[in-house]
């Protein structure tokens, strides 16, 4: 598909290859012509201000001057998602012995997920490229979003997820309509077929494959966002869950941009990635000091983190080193233990990758990586309802009585 003079990327420039710095025009692309590295987006921002945002819509969109987004993106139909709540986590922190913490909880977002982010901005580019089907491979929340989102769009969908993906996600894509497709195999084998299907289908938008540099951009909105909401600062340190590791990646670009673009001050933070040790490619790369992240086969309750090759893995260990931060991983028990203990603290139900987030918070205290006396950020990218099958097994009612005050005092509950 060919731009047309008339193409409203917003302040969206060109394509640049991440590897080689080769650079080429915007259009459908994701893969370098001369070294087949990733592209992503060159911006020319121009002066961006606090007031220009903060005069902007109550959602991702009023970051539009810093996203590959058509000018007037605000006035097509969309989910609107963005500007979720960062809440003060005191008691989680009194929990686990820190000083300050927040918890950016983007269960808010309409399919109570970050994904919500990405997919916006993926449509709102593959539209304005001449896409006609917005489409994807999942874990489970991307295929809500993205099957939401073309809904609200009135465009057709085409998700394609794991086959064995927890059923609340399965329900809550199912009902939007669209075209759904269950793959017998893990994620990477989706994601192989779906690159396959995008070869051949030349009007679909696979949001995370051939329209990727841009969908990918959705991302740094939360950065945006964490610092606004903190005043126009940065924090300390901030503990990201790692699948693809581009939320990761993103949201320090975000922070690189803010401080560029003379809108936060420039001061050192670290960045922290956080995965589940039965999908731990990341982890185990950073840990052992190499720089290529050697793929896994996934086998972790935490099926939204269950990318066994993550494409921007390397760039997480760069940004990781870079900040002198860490990447880490955590058992399914500690999953389990870090949704219940966000949720008995904060009142914040988390999926599984909140869990994963918490349980690797509370690890990098106990071994010292993470200081304790920095504010720190933490991220809830999922609702626990779509991960009901996690704590089923370890949470129940206190008690079951008769209607009676007399049971009320004998069950001892008063």
């Amino acid at each position: 598909m060919a731009l047309t003079p008339a193409t409203d990327l917003g302040p969206a420039t060109g394509l640049v290859c991440r590897e080689c710095g080769n650079t080429r025009d915007l259009g459908p692309f994701y893969a370098c012509e001369e070294c087949f590295g990733p592209l992503e987006i060159a911006y020319d921002f121009g002066g961006v201000t606090r007031a220009d945002i903060e005069s902007g819509p109550r959602n991702i969109w009023r970051y539009r001057g810093l996203l590959p987004v058509p000018s007037t993106v605000a006035d097509t139909p969309n989910t609107e998602p963005g500007l979720t709540r960062l809440v003060r986590a005191d008691n989680l922190a009194e929990s686990l012995g820190l000083q300050s913490l927040w918890v950016k909880d983007d269960s808010g977002n309409p399919t109570h997920s970050f994904k919500d982010r990405v997919v916006a901005v993926a449509l709102a580019a593959a539209r304005e490229l001449g896409f006609k089907v917005l489409a994807c491979p999942s874990t489970g929340n991307l295929a809500n979003a993205v099957a939401a989102a073309a809904a609200r769009a009135g465009i057709r969908s085409a998700v394609f997820v794991p086959s064995d993906l927890e059923s609340q996600k399965i329900i809550t894509t199912a009902v939007y309509g669209g075209t759904f497709v269950t793959v017998d195999g893990n994620y990477d084998d989706v994601n192989r077929l779906a690159s396959e299907i995008a070869g051949e289908q030349d009007d679909w938008a696979f949001v995370n494959v051939n329209v990727r540099p841009y969908y990918a951009e959705g991302s740094k909105t939360l950065g945006y966002e964490i610092a606004e909401q903190l005043g126009w600062r940065l924090p300390d340190q901030i503990v990201v869950p790692v699948a693809s590791g581009s939320q990761l990646t993103k949201i320090d670009k975000a922070f690189q941009e803010l401080i560029k673009l003379g809108l936060v001050e420039d001061k050192p933070y670290r960045v922290f990635g956080a995965q589940a040790a039965g999908c731990d490619p990341v982890a185990a790369a950073f840990k052992a000091g190499h720089d290529v992240v050697r793929p896994v086969k996934p086998a972790t309750i935490a099926k939204s983190l269950a990318i066994g090759n993550p494409a921007d893995g390397p760039y997480v260990l760069d940004a990781v080193r870079r900040t002198n931060g860490a990447v880490e991983d955590v058992t399914d028990e500690e999953v389990v233990e870090g949704i219940r203990l966000l949720a008995r603290t904060e009142g914040v139900f988390g999926e599984t990758a909140g869990g994963v987030t918490v349980a690797t918070l509370r690890k990098l205290i106990g071994s010292g990586a993470l200081d304790p006396s920095a504010e720190t950020v933490i991220i809830n990218s999922g609702d626990g309802l779509k991960t009901l099958d996690a704590v089923a097994p370890v949470v129940s009612p206190s008690a079951n009585i008769a209607p009676s005050l007399e049971a009320f005092r004998a069950a001892g509950l008063a």
